[in-house]
C-alpha cells in the first residue's frame, strides 16, 4: 500500500465523520451546481474523492440512476456503502488514486471537491487535467480551497485555486460555464472557503 493511500485509510479508519473538516449533512453547493445543469438523469456521472460523502445519497434520491464514486479509501467507499444500505447495489464503486484511474467509459459529469486541491506537482496536475480532456463528454464540476481557504488538509499541503486560474488550467477543453465562492462550514465550527467551478466540454 503506497504512502498516499495509508495515510486516507488510516483518516476514514480513525475518524468519524463529526471529525473532519469536509463533512457536509447535504451537499448543497455541489448538488446547486448539478442541478443547473438540466442533465439527462440516465448519464453516467462519477464522484471523484467521494469518499463518504452524502453527494452520492442526493443524486440517488434526485433520480440519477448511473453514478459512480471514487475513492483512494476502501475504508471511506465502506463506510458510504454502509450508510445507503441496500441502495449501495445502485452505484458502481471505484477503489483508486484519481492519478492511477482508467475509466472503461465516458462520464457525462465530472464532479471533484475532494482530490484536485491536493495535487501540488505540476506533471499531476497536468496529468489529472489530461484525465478530464479524454473521460468527461460534457460537464465538469470541480470545488477547490480558494485562495483565502486553508494551505493544508487533513495534515496534507494543497494547492489553492481562485476562479481565474482554475479556469485556466482547464481552458484548452473547457469553457467556464459559472464560478462561485462559497463558505463551508466544517462540523466543529470553523469555516474554509472555497471555489467552486462548473465548465462545459469544448466541441
Amino acid at each position: 500500500m503506497n504512502e498516499k493511500r495509508q495515510h486516507w485509510e488510516k483518516v476514514f479508519q480513525t475518524k468519524t465523520p463529526a471529525e473532519v473538516s469536509w463533512t457536509e449533512k447535504y451537499p448543497k453547493t455541489s448538488m446547486d451546481c448539478i442541478q443547473t445543469l438540466t442533465l439527462d438523469k440516465a448519464l453516467p456521472i462519477i464522484d471523484i474523492g467521494g469518499g463518504d460523502s452524502r453527494l452520492v445519497d442526493a443524486l440517488l434520491e434526485d433520480g440519477f440512476t448511473d453514478v459512480s464514486v471514487l475513492d483512494i479509501s476502501e475504508k471511506a467507499l465502506q463506510r458510504a456503502q454502509e450508510r445507503l444500505g441496500t441502495l449501495s447495489k445502485e452505484v458502481s464503486w471505484i477503489v483508486s488514486d484519481v492519478l492511477d484511474f482508467k475509466p472503461e467509459k465516458k462520464y457525462a459529469l465530472w464532479h471533484d471537491r475532494a482530490s484536485f486541491h491536493f495535487l501540488t506537482q505540476r506533471e499531476d496536475i497536468q496529468r489529472y487535467t489530461k484525465l478530464v480532456n479524454q473521460t468527461v463528454s460534457n460537464t465538469l464540476i470541480v470545488g477547490t480551497f480558494s485562495t483565502s481557504g486553508p494551505l493544508k488538509c487533513s495534515g496534507l499541503p494543497i494547492t489553492q485555486y481562485s476562479c481565474a486560474s482554475l479556469s485556466n488550467n482547464f481552458e484548452g477543453g473547457y469553457e467556464t460555464l459559472d464560478c462561485i465562492e462559497v463558505t463551508h462550514r466544517t462540523p466543529f465550527d470553523t469555516e474554509q472557503n472555497f471555489v467552486f467551478g462548473s465548465f462545459q466540454k469544448k466541441n
